[in-house]
């Protein structure tokens, strides 16, 4: 029977040391075919259903909410007084893209434009699209600051057009009109006797760009033959660098196309996008890791040099000619319009912007930007980006519209763009590529732990029960010596 056990635990330990070596095995190679799995399932591939879906056609619900800033005292303001507004909103905007003319190309590239339509949400919104608003009136004002080199005559002549087609320095319209579009003799004067002026044919609205439009031709990356590259942008509208700003480093068109990032992130690692709305290239830092759901995130915000003035940030040099820090001189792509970008409410701005507008209040859980991404994979799970849009106003002389507006930098109105990853979809992304993962390393872990208990524990069994069986033979041989004398005593006694 003992000799049974001792094969029976050598058997054991035979088994432990192949389930080890199991273990060890997948724990050299368990990360890179975890890698191999996850590169696989990341780059741009009509065969990987799930992520070619996610590229193509955001499968989750994105929207645009949109603030305004009313202006409370437009007949102070042109007095010279400071500005004071009310932010109205937000009004809620359901956002859909739809990537078109997918075209793959040989040198591991895909060409596509991607169409973006808005619906109004009004069960999201606080007001709705009837709601009146008084902002500065962009063509008086920024035609006014862009002509105030013009000769005197020719600005008095300007300022006798404005009074003709009843246009003042601010005015009060509907949101829908604001954001869409409105009718105007003025904007059908410029287009039919200065066209080009205007960035749209049509009705004049801050976002009637936007609407029904796409955001260029791009090409990108597909990830096939290094992943590291996967959604890098290749070229925007044929063009692999830009012609807006002073410097190459900042007509550089850097990054991703701002959807999805590269797969094995790190702590060190950046979001580079290039965004064709803010004619630039930006990019995001790392701040904390987190979790949403189960899923493991880095969060990335951006660095507050971000729209760092040139004096403060020398890189920032090729976007100006600047003003204060914290905004973002986009007049060169935009019809050389006296327009900037910045953070809501001037979020890490320089101070004086804020002081020069009453009632503003950045925060940066209500302003802040940010992007979380699932490190291993690159997808983005929760998106916020905030951008102010600001109209650089001030007197002009022989522009009597302008009054003795004080020089400021005004708020229009900030939009945050947002989503995030749910339902079935969530589900499918935390199976495939989050829960699987877990369940490939945990399993090395098992294997090897389980290995080395069976090892231990057959190779205990095994020693006893070699011990037990020499103790048995070492007490049978000492019994038969102990037994032989009494034998021979008891024949002498009975002699």
């Amino acid at each position: 029977m003992a000799i049974d056990k001792a094969k029976v635990a050598i058997g054991f330990v035979a088994a432990g040391a192949v389930t080890l070596t199991f273990g060890l095995i997948s724990a050299f190679t368990g990360p890179a075919m975890m890698r191999y799995q996850v590169g696989k399932n990341t780059m741009i591939d009509p065969k990987n259903d799930m992520s070619y879906t996610m590229w193509k056609d955001l499968p989750v619900p994105f929207f645009m909410s949109v603030y305004f800033f009313n202006v409370l005292n437009p007949e102070e303001v042109l007095k010279g007084e400071k500005p004071m507004v009310e932010q109205r909103g937000p009004y809620v905007y359901r956002k859909r893209c739809q990537k078109e003319n997918i075209t793959f190309h040989p040198n591991y590239t895909v060409s596509y434009r991607e169409y973006r339509t808005y619906y109004f949400e009004p069960s999201m919104s606080v007001g709705n699209e009837s709601d009146l608003v008084t902002v500065p009136n962009m063509l008086v004002l920024s035609a006014a600051v862009m002509m105030e080199n013009l000769p005197y005559a020719l600005r008095l002549l300007i300022s006798a057009t404005f009074k003709t087609f009843k246009e003042g320095p601010f005015l009060t319209k509907t949101v829908g009109e604001l954001m869409w579009g409105y009718d105007s003799k003025l904007v059908d004067f410029l287009n039919q006797y200065l066209p080009g002026m205007l960035p749209s044919s049509g009705k004049f609205g801050l976002f009637a760009e936007f609407n029904n439009s796409n955001t260029g031709l791009f090409t990108i990356n597909t990830g096939k033959d290094d992943i590291r590259k996967v959604h890098r942008v290749d070229s925007w509208n044929g063009l692999t660098q830009l012609s807006y700003w002073r410097t190459p480093q900042c007509n550089m068109i850097n990054g991703t196309a701002g959807q999805m990032w590269p797969p094995f992130m790190t702590k060190e690692s950046t979001l580079p996008f290039y965004s064709p709305d803010a004619c630039r290239s930006l990019e995001l830092v790392y701040q904390r890791t987190g979790e949403m759901l189960g899923i493991p995130l880095y969060r990335f915000v951006a660095p507050r040099t971000m729209f760092a003035n040139g004096s403060q940030y020398e890189p920032n040099q090729g976007f100006c000619p600047c003003r204060q820090s914290g905004l973002l001189n986009v007049s060169s792509c935009r019809h050389n319009s006296p327009v900037f970008i910045s953070h809501p409410h001037f979020f890490n701005a320089d101070p004086v912007l804020q002081d020069y507008v009453l009632g503003l209040n950045p925060t940066e859980e209500e302003h802040g930007l940010f992007i979380d991404i699932h490190p291993l994979t690159g997808v983005p799970l929760n998106v916020s980006i905030r951008l102010q849009l600001n109209l650089y106003i001030k007197s002009v002389s022989g522009i009597t519209e302008t009054g003795k507006i004080s020089e400021v930098v005004m708020p229009l109105l900030w939009f945050e763009e947002s989503g995030y990853i749910d339902g079935p979809v969530l589900n499918t992304f935390r199976t495939n590529l989050v829960v699987l993962p877990t369940v490939m390393e945990y399993m090395q872990y098992l294997l090897i732990a389980l290995g080395l208990v069976t090892v231990v524990v057959a190779s205990v069994v095994h020693h006893k029960v070699k011990r037990n069986e020499a103790d048995g033979a070492s007490s049978r041989r000492s019994g038969t010596d102990e037994r032989t004398p009494l034998l021979q005593d008891d024949t002498n006694t009975a002699s």
